[in-house]
């Protein structure tokens, strides 16, 4: 394996009831006053809210809400959030959602503690974190992103047509609470989605030098293995708790930087996704969805052993007679198989992208990551894009 550097500072709760079990000790460790930040309102209507906040008075603690985080946030709306917990003297910010409301309350707990512009000094270019952000605890209600256990923050800058994330460890929550049955009243779209993008998060890493057999890529194969089944078992029955309770996890582990140990990481995914989200507002894991089949077939010849072992030891494709570039390929039509059957769409005219849409602007726009097997360049990604179309 190659060298690497281990850290993760968040301390995680995890089953059914933990919330009621921890949330009052946890809080009691800072000051009086606590930002509650949500989004869309999901909470109120499924009694979590209610749980949280009859907790957060007993402990006597006073609340500052927070409210109307959207499924991209976006730069204008972290600004507001630190602006609102400097004004209220916020002592603990308490993000209750997925993915969205987290990498929102991460921005905010460092904006709130920094006296420039955040988006230039650790967005726009990757910065130092030299100071304490605010403390940022979180309760999971969606498994999708793993936001939970990493620094990582995907923020969109309106003004500017970006969409980019950056993983600093100083902003990883102190403490995440993930109850699988919080999880239960996840639409069904919104559970196949958010159920992709762990996928998407587990295959951007694997699909990545180190080449050789290695330990992170043994996990990441199991993981994948584990997603697909448990995803589906959760379609079929949303209140099946073995299956809830394995991916919360499974979407935790994808991105708690374990299996990215020795890893170079592709997310080249990941960047045409953001940009195409920076100018459509698409649904993330629906965009990665369609986006990962074509550029697949695109990279797969490139890293042909690494797309048959997936093949093989992913989807349990038979190798025999066959050549590594059959195998390598039905991998991927595997791949492609399993979007269509749970759910999701498959080209971005399905996404809801017209033609009032420049692929080509947005092609142009797209950052290319330079870990993957592929030799990405704008020209590329906007054949790819049309493809997709």
């Amino acid at each position: 394996m190659n060298n690497f550097i281990f850290e993760n500072a968040t301390k995680t709760f995890f089953g059914k009831g933990c919330v009621k079990e921890y949330l009052s000790c946890l809080v009691g460790k800072y000051g009086d006053t606590v930002m509650l930040a949500y989004g869309g309102g999901s909470i109120k209507r499924n009694g979590i809210y209610d749980e949280v906040t009859g907790i957060l008075t007993a402990a006597g603690k006073t609340v500052v809400e927070f409210p109307g985080i959207m499924a991209n946030p976006t730069y204008a709306k972290v600004q507001m959030g630190a602006a609102l917990a400097r004004e209220k003297g916020v002592d603990v910010i308490l993000g209750i959602g997925g993915g969205s409301v987290m990498d929102c309350c991460k921005a905010i707990s460092m904006a709130a503690a920094y006296d420039g512009d955040i988006w230039d000094d650790f967005w726009a270019r990757p910065g130092v974190v030299d100071f304490q952000p605010l403390p940022l605890g979180v309760i999971v209600t969606v498994a999708g992103t793993g936001s939970e256990m990493n620094g990582g923050a995907v923020i969109t800058n309106e003004a500017r047509k970006v969409k980019t994330g950056r993983d600093y460890p100083a902003a990883n929550p102190r403490f995440a609470l993930m109850d699988p049955t919080y999880t239960y009243s996840v639409p069904r779209f919104q559970l196949a989605s958010g159920g992709f993008d762990i996928l998407s998060h587990i295959m951007e890493t694997y699909f990545s030098p180190c080449d050789a057999e290695n330990v992170s890529d043994d996990i990441s194969e199991a993981l994948m293995r584990g997603v697909i089944r448990d995803l589906r078992a959760s379609l079929a029955n949303p209140e099946d708790y073995n299956a809830r309770s394995n991916l919360m996890w499974e979407s935790t582990m994808a991105e708690n930087r374990l299996i990215k140990l020795g890893k170079k990481g592709d997310f080249q995914c990941h960047q045409m996704e953001h940009q195409l989200g920076a100018y459509t507002d698409c649904n993330h894991g629906a965009g990665l969805a369609v986006l990962h089949p074509v550029y697949y077939r695109h990279i797969y010849k490139d890293g042909l052993a690494k797309f048959k072992r997936f093949a093989v030891r992913v989807w349990g494709i038979d190798p025999t007679g066959k050549t590594d570039d059959e195998v390598a390929a039905a991998g991927v039509e595997a791949l492609a198989a399993f979007i269509r059957e749970i759910g999701l769409p498959t080209t971005l005219r399905e996404l809801g992208v017209d033609e009032s849409i420049d692929l080509g602007i947005i092609a142009a726009s797209c950052n290319v990551a330079p870990g993957g097997y592929g030799k990405m360049c704008h020209g590329a990604i906007a054949r790819i894009f049309q493809e997709a179309y």
